[in-house]
């Protein structure tokens, strides 16, 4: 690709840790890109995505609990769901720290960049406990109930 190519697109870095658009004709696109900013709601976004699922484990935990010791993968899921609310607990707290820290602030770059991928493996982790929540936590719906119960063997 030749220099000054249409294809080519350059960001400058400013002295305050935002980022320049490249050029457009459009002047709200010309202002620079405020990446702590960006962090800060890319943040404050994946800690709403976690109070979502929070919720909806902890709805779980409550229906197992109230089904009680004799339901089917009682202890399983009493354990994976107890384990993903710790987790996702942890992330929240990474998150809110995360979104207090100043990108823009050199020294805490490293910092950051630590914290942000303790979050990554984390959730990572949570997903994986979760899919197998989902795995056993699994009923008979629909079709085969309605079987089942007339037909019981």
């Amino acid at each position: 690709m030749r220099a000054g190519s249409k294809f080519q697109k350059r960001c400058d870095l400013l002295a305050d840790g935002r980022v320049a658009a490249p050029g457009s004709s459009d002047p709200r696109r010309n202002q620079p890109i405020n990446l702590n900013h960006y962090a800060t709601k890319k943040s404050v976004a994946e800690s709403m995505l976690d109070v979502a699922l929070f919720m909806s484990n902890a709805m779980r935990l409550k229906a197992v609990l109230e089904q009680g010791p004799s339901s089917h993968y009682y202890i399983t899921l009493v354990t994976l769901l107890s384990l993903s609310l710790l987790l996702q607990v942890a992330i929240g707290v990474l998150l809110v720290v995360i979104a207090r820290l100043n990108l823009n602030e050199v020294e805490k770059q490293w910092r950051l960049n630590q914290l942000n991928n303790a979050a990554t493996v984390l959730v990572f982790f949570t997903v994986v406990v979760n899919v197998f929540i989902t795995a056993f936590g699994a009923h008979k719906t629909g079709f085969l109930t309605a079987r089942a119960s007339r037909n019981p063997l």
